[in-house]
């Protein structure tokens, strides 16, 4: 089955430390790491590491964070056939902050990432037009995302939507009318709903506004807390997995992944919920972003335990 995902791709430059600085303190650390990173880079590994075919549409700069960008994709098994080198825009990177604790900080520079526009959709078209499954995120422009969106359910394929980073200045009118999965964490679905939801009943209400708004199916992840799912058949809470965290930079994007990629195979949305929040449990138990995704190995043990 095919699956596109239309994202962000950047490097990430992570540092690790006791603990992270205070606003005009500099601080030794012990070691500093540059990886691959970015929502939708992230997504594509932890598809292509499950051991599906996933098809990455982006850009990079024409620069030597481009070049490291797309070795390591190659190396991880994804296709840099749909990406674009920006001879404009440089390469989007992060700079990430790690403490003892596994805290995080992150800095973002968009770069290329934030040019990513309706051209990108048209070089891309045969593409999106024969997806049977689309992951989008908010590290691209947000009309971008919608436009892409409606490319794909026009031609039959269903769109997984990742709310994140969240959308501070709200999504455009319609904008869920036109995605069939919405996957926020607790922040996002505070941001799209007025409330956080911290358990599952709350969970379950914030999963019912989101689904007033026109999505299909309402995701909402409590991230050490569980999962609560529902669409037009079926809902429910999926316990979380006890795993041993020491980085959770990439567990969103590494569930993304998951429920695409158990999707694709069929599963039904509860099946497949459950097999996503292995694969975001098992990323914590890595350090790195797209390094971080686990193999279908590692799922199926963590789900037969």
């Amino acid at each position: 089955m095919s699956i596109v995902i239309v994202g962000s791709i950047n490097v990430d430059i992570t540092t690790r430390s006791d603990r992270l600085p205070q606003p005009g303190e500099t601080l030794h650390g012990h070691s500093y790491s540059i990886n691959l990173g970015g929502k939708g880079c992230n997504q594509a590994v932890a598809l292509s590491k499950l051991g599906g075919d996933a098809q990455l549409v982006g850009r990079i700069g024409k620069d030597g964070f481009g070049d490291i960008a797309k070795q390591h994709l190659t190396d991880m098994g994804v296709s840099t056939h749909y990406v674009l080198s920006d001879a404009v825009h440089g390469t989007g990177i992060a700079v990430i902050g790690v403490d003892a604790n596994s805290e995080n900080s992150i800095t973002v520079i968009g770069g290329a990432n934030l040019a990513v526009d309706e051209s990108d959709l048209e070089r891309t078209s045969d593409l999106l037009n024969g997806a049977e499954i689309m992951l989008m995120q908010l590290e691209i422009p947000v009309q971008t995302c919608l436009s892409a969106a409606k490319k794909v359910r026009a031609a039959g394929g269903i769109v997984i939507f990742d709310p994140a980073p969240a959308p501070v200045n709200g999504l455009p009118e319609g904008f869920l009318q036109n995605v069939d999965v919405v996957t926020p964490n607790e922040t996002e679905a505070e941001i799209m709903t007025g409330f956080r939801p911290t358990n599952a009943k709350e969970a379950a209400h914030a999963a019912d506004l989101l689904r007033e708004k026109g999505v299909a199916a309402a995701v909402v992840k409590l991230g050490a807390r569980g999962v609560y799912f529902k669409d037009d058949n079926s809902e429910g809470f999926i316990e979380p997995y006890k795993v041993n965290a020491i980085d959770t930079v990439a567990a969103g994007d590494c569930f993304n992944g998951g429920l695409a990629y158990a999707l694709s195979k069929k599963k039904t949305l509860k099946e497949a919920v459950r097999f996503a929040a292995a694969c975001g449990a098992l990323s914590t138990t890595k350090q790195g972003a797209a390094t971080s995704a686990p193999s279908l190995e590692e799922v199926k043990a963590l789900m037969g335990r």
